[in-house]
């Protein structure tokens, strides 16, 4: 965040105690504010319309509109909103699903709070944390898929990565967060950023996961099995 407003979240999840239960633990922590619930998906989207929430956290499987449809709804009329996946889905189609609809985080529930916490605070750095069990399983699937027009355009001519852009997305494809580059490149956190960004920009994507999986993919420096987190 860049003042001293807390994170405002939506969650959306149709168990309402476990939806209730994240709640009292984020409004415990002085730098989160819960300021909506919904049921399912489609009350989900219509509560981020309404409360232009900092973060909205989606379970996936929910009544009436899914979490991935919701999550699709909400980039493509939000894109100011930051959309993480928390759910007990271990499922490689929703997961590879959601990232290719650009979400800035998947979860799995059996995170702790305090890695929840530090993982929604990580999204609002614009880093793109997965749970680390499912890292492993998201890098071999997009190691051996080959790539649609949805996840990767190419890049035009005169648009190339820099070395130092390549550099860093290879850091992010090995899970280091942009503070750990910065201290691995002896560059600021906020120079990793902007190099992200720009890399992103170049590359038509939408986080560090696509660019991670595109790193892996085209085989840009990155050894199988060496990532544990996307940030």
């Amino acid at each position: 965040m860049t003042d001293d407003r807390p994170i405002r979240v939506l969650l959306a999840d149709d168990q309402a105690l476990f939806r209730r239960a994240i709640a009292a633990l984020l409004d415990a922590q002085p730098d989160f504010e819960v300021v909506g619930e919904a049921n399912n998906g489609l009350e989900g989207v219509e509560e981020a319309r309404a409360l232009r929430p900092d973060i909205v956290v989606l379970d996936v499987e929910m009544p009436i509109m899914d979490g991935l449809e919701a999550a699709r709804v909400i980039r493509e009329t939000l894109p100011e909103v930051k959309v993480v996946v928390l759910t007990v889905c271990e499922d490689d189609d929703h997961l590879l699903g959601a990232i290719r609809l650009g979400v800035h985080g998947y979860l799995l529930k059996d995170l702790r709070p305090d890695e929840l916490f530090t993982m929604l605070r990580s999204v609002m750095r614009d880093e793109t944390p997965v749970s680390p069990a499912l890292v492993s399983r998201l890098l071999a699937e997009v190691r051996n898929a080959q790539p649609t027009h949805s996840e990767v355009r190419p890049i035009r001519r005169g648009q190339s990565l820099s070395v130092r852009e390549l550099e860093i997305l290879q850091l992010v494809a090995q899970g280091l967060s942009n503070r750990e580059i910065g201290r691995a490149l002896s560059i600021t956190e906020g120079t990793v950023k902007n190099h992200v960004h720009n890399a992103l920009h170049k590359l038509h994507m939408d986080n560090r996961i696509q660019a991670a999986a595109y790193i892996v993919r085209e085989g840009l420096g990155v050894k199988p099995g060496t990532a544990s987190s996307l940030g």
